[in-house]
């Protein structure tokens, strides 16, 4: 097909971002006719087809993802395009999109603030959602980067590491372990233990830490945010473990009991990654290197008793 167009692949990768034509076709100020008509001619013009049609909606197929993807790294180079003849006028300009997970929203808007008090220029798209949507958005070019704890193993990424990231126990104040100046990893076996939906980063962590501490609590209440299971804690639901970086301010004001369980806190590490094949515009190459050298000093400082 000689006549492929960006208007024809913009077309392709909103259907498959959007999974219908009619999402499609509202992002892009067109009818749904007009869509469907340009994913016809296209695969038509390409003798393949592009979509699987599903009871979820359209499913890009092999070739599909291939379309799609030839539509990020063209959208890419105009914006580079767009973005470099701007900073030859003079600052840094344009548009990025950050993915973090959602342990990280407490902490990274005011390294946001920081970042675009110095280049104020850089708009900033902030995306929130769980690690197995954070990565999934990483793999398909979504995001320019992403804030994240644990490096995914099955994306080549290009990663570096910000700085700790303490997780805690944490129970209601009037909860009997609370009381206790050091808490037995046994004694949480008898505890109900509140957890993160599955697909969750914090709740594998939690699982992997507990079973490597010796811990085997009852599991409680599936919760899919972390702001529900800090109410549910304080309300006495249960106990759980979640990042520090969370629950710091709960914390310090006595609305939350860290634990003084053995083994804990656990440290791992807060990292910024990127796909290693994802081309980073001027102001995506200056929000990773400010992340990267100041990302650190934004994080809650832990305070053991």
């Amino acid at each position: 097909m000689r006549d492929l167009t960006l208007k024809h692949l913009r077309a392709i990768a909103r259907i498959a971002e959007l999974r219908t034509v009619m999402a499609a076709a509202d992002r892009l100020n067109l009818s749904s006719s007009a869509v469907s008509i340009t994913l016809k001619q296209v695969e038509d013009g390409l003798g393949i087809k592009l979509f699987e049609r599903t009871e979820k909606g359209f499913r890009p197929t092999q070739a599909g993802q291939k379309v799609v993807l030839a539509e990020a790294q063209i959208s890419a180079i105009l914006s580079e395009l767009i973005e470099e003849t701007e900073a030859m006028r003079g600052g840094v300009r344009g548009r990025v999109t950050l993915g973090v997970v959602s342990t990280a929203k407490y902490f990274a808007p005011f390294m946001l603030r920081a970042f675009e008090r110095l280049h104020p220029g850089v708009d900033i798209n902030l995306k929130v959602g769980n690690r197995e949507e954070i990565l999934t958005r990483l793999s398909d070019f979504t995001l320019d980067m992403a804030l994240i704890g644990r490096p995914p193993q099955d994306i080549d990424v290009q990663q570096e590491e910000i700085g700790n990231h303490p997780h805690v126990v944490i129970a209601s104040p009037d909860h009997p372990l609370a009381r206790k100046r050091k808490v037995a990893a046994s004694s949480l076996s008898d505890q109900v233990f509140l957890v993160r939906e599955h697909g969750s980063g914090t709740r594998m962590l939690a699982e992997r830490i507990l079973s490597e501490i010796g811990a085997v609590p009852k599991l409680g209440m599936e919760i899919s945010s972390n702001e529900t299971i800090k109410q549910a804690v304080m309300a006495g639901l249960g106990i759980s473990m979640l990042s520090y970086h969370t629950v710091a301010h709960e914390i310090e004001e006595g609305r939350l009991s860290m634990l003084q369980v053995e083994g804990t806190p656990v440290i791992r590490k807060w990292h910024i990654v990127r796909h290693q094949k994802k081309y980073l515009l001027p102001s995506a190459q200056s929000l990773w290197a400010f992340i990267c050298k100041e990302g650190e000093s934004f994080l809650p400082q832990m305070k053991m008793k």
